[in-house]
C-alpha cells in the first residue's frame, strides 16, 4: 500500500488538575494516498484529537508522549516523523496548510468576523506560496469558484456574518484547500448544516479528491456518510482503535461488540413497528476513570470474566480487517 500517513501506538494525554487523561491511547492505521480514511466512535472517544495530533495543533494542556506520526512526501523521499516537532515549531509551517489542512467543525468559530472571507483565504495562500497580494486574490476567488461559491468576486470582500451556513463551511473548505495539500482532514464538516447542504457539501469534497488527487481523514458520527464517502473505517473508543476494516466488510461483517452496537443503533426505514430504537447500554466512563481490562466491558452484551482483567490487543482477523476483542463476533 502507498501510504501517505503512518500513525504508530500514537499516544497525546492531557494533564488537568494534577491528573493524566488518556484522549488517545496507542492508536494505530494508516492513511493511504488518494483514499478516503473515515474515523466513527461517540463523543469523547479521542478522534478529534487524534486530528489535532496529526495537525500539531492540540491544546496547551495535551501532549504527545509517544508514537510517531510518519509522513511520507512524494518520490520516495525519507519520511519525516511529525510527532518530535513541538506543536509550535517553525519546522511545521511547511506542513500545516500546505501538505496536511483541515476542515473544522463550525466555520463561524473558525472564521474571524472582523476579516473579509477573502483575506483569511488570502493569508493562508501568501503564507506558503511566493506570490503577489494581487496573484494571491486571484488564487481566492478561482478557489471560491471551485467550492461551488456564486459570485466569487463579490463573495471575497464580504464577512463571515454576511454568509449562510452553507457559504462559509465552503469558505472553509477553500482554505484548507488553497495550497492543495495531500491530506484533507474533515472534521464532522457538515455539522449543524441541512440535509441538501450536507449531501453539496459532501459531493463538492469528493469532486475535488479527485481533481487534486489528496486523501482525506473523514471524522464523523454520520455512519450515512462513512458508507457513502470511503474505503477504510476506524472505529475508536475511549481513545483506543477497537476495529479496523473496509467500509464494506464493516457493515456486514463487524466483529467487535461495540461496533456491532453502533450499527444496531442506525434506524431502518424499513422497520414499520413503534418500537425504541436500540441503544448501547450504560455511558461512556469518566475520563479519569476508565474501567480495567476491555475499557468497553461494562456496556458489553458479550461480557465475560477475563474481558475485566485482559487488555486486548488489535489484531487481524482477515485480510485488512483488524480488531481488539478477546472474543470478537462473526456474523451468523
Amino acid at each position: 500500500m502507498d501510504n501517505l500517513i503512518e500513525i504508530k501506538n500514537l499516544r497525546t494525554y492531557f494533564n488537568q488538575y494534577g491528573k493524566t487523561i488518556k484522549a488517545v491511547d496507542g492508536v494505530s492505521f494508516n492513511i493511504e494516498r488518494g483514499k478516503t480514511l473515515g474515523v466513527v466512535g461517540e463523543s469523547g472517544c479521542g478522534k478529534s484529537v487524534t486530528a489535532q495530533s496529526i495537525m500539531r495543533i492540540e491544546p496547551q494542556s495535551a501532549k504527545i508522549v509517544s508514537g510517531e506520526i510518519l509522513y511520507f512526501p512524494e518520490g520516495g523521499s525519507k519520511p519525516t516523523n511529525i510527532a518530535v516537532y513541538r506543536n509550535s515549531a517553525k519546522e511545521l509551517d511547511r506542513f500545516r496548510g500546505k501538505d496536511i489542512s483541515m476542515v473544522f467543525q463550525e466555520p463561524m468559530s473558525s472564521l474571524c468576523p472582523v476579516y473579509t472571507v477573502g483575506n483569511q483565504v488570502m493569508e493562508a495562500v501568501l503564507l506558503h506560496q511566493d506570490i503577489s497580494k494581487r496573484e494571491a486574490r486571484d488564487v481566492t476567488v478561482d478557489m471560491f469558484r471551485k467550492v461551488g461559491i456564486s459570485n466569487p468576486e463579490q463573495r471575497v470582500n464580504e464577512y463571515p456574518h454576511q454568509l449562510s451556513g452553507g457559504m462559509r463551511q465552503r469558505v472553509m473548505i477553500a482554505t484548507a484547500l488553497c495550497c492543495r495539500p495531500k491530506l484533507l482532514i474533515a472534521d464532522e464538516p457538515t455539522t449543524a448544516l441541512d440535509v441538501t447542504v450536507q449531501a453539496q457539501i459532501l459531493d463538492l469534497l469528493e469532486s475535488l479528491q479527485e481533481e487534486l488527487g489528496m486523501s482525506i481523514m473523514m471524522i464523523t458520527h454520520n455512519l450515512g456518510i462513512i458508507a457513502h464517502m470511503v474505503e477504510t473505517v476506524v472505529v475508536m473508543y475511549l481513545g483506543k482503535v477497537v476495529e479496523i476494516a473496509p467500509v464494506d466488510e464493516l457493515f456486514h461483517d463487524a466483529r467487535h461488540p461495540y461496533t456491532r452496537a453502533l450499527l444496531k443503533s442506525i434506524p431502518k426505514l424499513t422497520e414499520r413497528n413503534a418500537d425504541r430504537l436500540d441503544t448501547i447500554s450504560g455511558s461512556v466512563p469518566d475520563a479519569l476513570h476508565y474501567p480495567s481490562g476491555c475499557t468497553f466491558h461494562p456496556r458489553c452484551e458479550s461480557c465475560r470474566e477475563n474481558c475485566k482483567t485482559t487488555v486486548p490487543e488489535l489484531c487481524e482477523v482477515t485480510s485488512g480487517h483488524f480488531v481488539s476483542c478477546l472474543y470478537p463476533k462473526e456474523v451468523e
